[in-house]
This record gives structure tokens, C-alpha cells and sequence, in this order.
């Protein structure tokens, strides 16, 4: 049970790996990127979305750094990967 749980974490891991990467770039509607992003974003909204409404972004001259991913990474990799891995 706990190597499933560890295999899940990772695979969450680097979906949200591959969410933060894939923000930078500006995506097409209709491609197969977008495809990937929506599946990526519809994966790791639902855990990202609290912890962007208790920690708005950071204001950095004209534009708001989201430190929710970073967050989460940090909880994944203190309390998932220790207690599970």
C-alpha cells in the first residue's frame, strides 16, 4: 500500500512539475499542448485552489507571484515523501 501511495505522490509530483512549466509558455487553444495543460490543470487545481485563497500572491512590481506551487511542493516532499516513501 505505502509503495502505491509513494507512486501516486511522484506521479502528482511531477504533474505539478509539468502545470509550473507549461504556465510560462503560451499555449495553443487547439493543440495537443492544451490538451495536456487542461488535464495538468484539472489534476492540481483542486488542491492548489485553497491554498491560493489562504496565500494570495505576492506582489512583485506589476505582476503577482503564485507561491501555492511552491507550497505544495514543499508539503509533498516534507510529509508525503518522508511518511510514505
Amino acid at each position: 500500500m505505502a509503495e502505491i501511495l509513494c507512486v501516486l505522490a511522484q506521479a502528482y509530483f511531477f504533474a505539478l512539475l509539468g502545470r509550473i512549466l507549461l504556465s510560462w509558455f503560451p499555449v495553443s487553444p487547439d493543440g495537443l499542448v492544451a490538451t495536456i495543460f487542461s488535464f495538468l490543470y484539472a489534476i492540481t487545481e483542486p488542491v492548489l485552489g485553497p491554498i491560493r485563497r489562504v496565500l494570495p500572491p505576492v506582489a512583485m512590481g506589476g505582476m503577482g507571484l503564485d507561491l501555492s506551487p511552491i507550497i505544495l511542493i514543499f508539503v509533498l516532499q516534507l510529509v508525503v515523501f518522508r511518511l510514505v516513501c
